[in-house]
């Protein structure tokens, strides 16, 4: 038991003796009023001492108890030894940011007037930077764009890391504030500071907000009868529009198909899932649960399917959000092989939780998971079956020593599907299925266990 709890106790049994010897002294009283007082004290330390105990029963185990003193012991330190007075609610918020990153990088808190500038432009779609984002090395992180967009036009994708916007490090700024900010929160402009993937040195840079279309679903027929489909986005309404695209590859002769789900990081879940559902006839693909949201399972159904086809999946680390569920569940239940790089982890049921005093949380409620696998979709992001980079370290050294790798150039030049060394290599698989001797080389077989993707650990950023 605490100390303060313990003499906080004694003191107000002392106070309830003290109470009776009053009541002694003063014969004036009724004897019922002093029977009731008296009482009353002693349910008051009973229920005290029964609430001391069941508090230190609570602290020696799990609850979150013996944490939230913790916490209120470093807030206190703080206050009183710190070399200047704090502020103690930017202390605050930036350890509710800090807390909230080290269990999920989608969640924010954001307190009442963030979450009324949140709710009013969450949603905007006039002014916007065409990007999804995450909480990055305690910083905003891209995690892809919409082609076309201002984003994608700035030469902005995947790995980049946002330092600050408007001038105001990210640090401990909300992900959910920092979208809205670039969804004209603040104007049409947003100043930032960029560190792209790759580099070390923060860019300087001005974003013009705008428009960001949905761009029409890409589709060819290459190398005779495979059929190359790349979504770009997983928006609602998507899995019809490469139903009709497939469906037309089948006309044109294709008996395989190619699905390019590389930097789809933008979209809803339920598209993935009926994406998946297109190829995959009966059985179980995915389900999502969470500590307070029930397990719901999703099937196939054989209505939906459009082809049996040979499938071969393509993602990187831009493939996200319904991309990622769809490469999940065609990997987990054996409809498609993946190739390429390891998606990023993002696939998660996301809720607001409003406060009393008007701030918010956002939360990740449920993640989803497939059946071969024993961690989340959202933990451990889809490793393909066969690893291969858009882009490696030999690459350009073939170009010369001291050569250096642009990646803004590298993003706005995407060579057409028959000239792209990951669509030949997929296009091999669906020939001769997957090499035996895929991950000899020891980079690959690395980056299978790990988080990182491939292509940026050869490139050495």
């Amino acid at each position: 038991m605490a100390p303060g709890s313990l003499a906080a106790i004694l003191s107000l049994s002392g106070w309830a003796l003290s109470a009776l010897l009053d009541l002694r002294l003063k014969d004036s009283m009724n004897s019922r009023v002093k029977l009731a007082v008296v009482s009353l004290s002693l349910v008051m330390v009973v229920l005290l001492l029964v609430g001391a105990v069941l508090a230190r029963s609570k602290s020696d185990g799990k609850g979150a108890y013996p944490h939230i003193a913790v916490f209120t012991e470093v807030l206190s330190r703080i206050k009183s030894e710190y070399v200047e007075e704090p502020d103690l609610s930017s202390v605050t918020n930036g350890a509710l940011t800090g807390m909230l990153e080290a269990i999920d990088p989608y969640a924010s808190y954001l307190n009442a007037d963030q979450y009324f500038e949140y709710q009013k432009y969450k949603d905007s779609q006039e002014n916007v930077a065409g990007f999804a984002l995450s909480r990055r090395f305690g910083m905003i992180g891209v995690i892809g764009v919409i082609p076309g967009s201002p984003a994608d036009k700035a030469g902005l994708g995947t790995g980049d890391v946002i330092e600050s916007i408007n001038g105001i490090s990210t640090r401990d700024m909300p992900l959910a504030y920092a979208e809205i900010l670039f969804k004209g929160a603040r104007g049409p402009e947003v100043s930032m500071e960029v560190i792209r993937l790759g580099t070390s040195a923060a860019e300087k840079m001005s974003l013009s907000l705008g428009g960001a279309p949905v761009p029409p679903v890409f589709s060819k027929l290459i190398e005779g009868n495979v059929g190359y489909v790349r979504p770009e986005v997983l928006t609602a309404g998507r899995a019809e529009q490469i139903a009709k695209a497939v469906q037309t590859l089948t006309r044109q002769g294709a008996t395989r198909f190619v699905l390019d789900l590389r930097n789809a990081s933008i979209g809803v879940d339920e598209e993935g899932l009926k994406l998946a559902d297109l190829f995959i006839d009966s059985g179980e693909m995915a389900w999502v649960e969470g500590q307070k949201v029930p397990k719901k399972v999703f099937t196939a159904t054989a209505e939906g399917t459009i082809t049996k086809a040979p499938l071969v999946v393509i993602t990187n680390r831009g493939t996200a959000n319904g991309a990622e569920i769809a490469a999940a569940a065609l990997q987990s239940t054996k409809r498609a092989e993946v190739v390429g790089d390891r998606t990023y982890g993002d696939a998660g049921l996301r809720s607001v939780v409003s406060m009393d005093d008007g701030s918010a949380l956002i939360l990740t409620l449920g993640k989803y998971y497939t059946s071969s696998a024993k961690e989340a979709i959202q933990d451990r992001g889809v490793t393909p079956s066969v690893l291969i980079s858009d882009f490696a370290r030999e690459e350009a050294e073939e170009e010369g020593e001291g050569a250096t790798f642009d990646i803004r150039a590298f993003r706005q030049n995407r060579p057409a599907p028959e000239a792209d060394k990951v669509v030949k290599k997929a296009i091999e698989v669906l020939t001769s299925g997957v090499p035996k001797d895929d991950a000899k080389d020891g980079d690959k077989v690395a980056m299978r266990r790990s988080a990182t993707p491939y292509w940026l650990a050869v490139a050495g950023a």
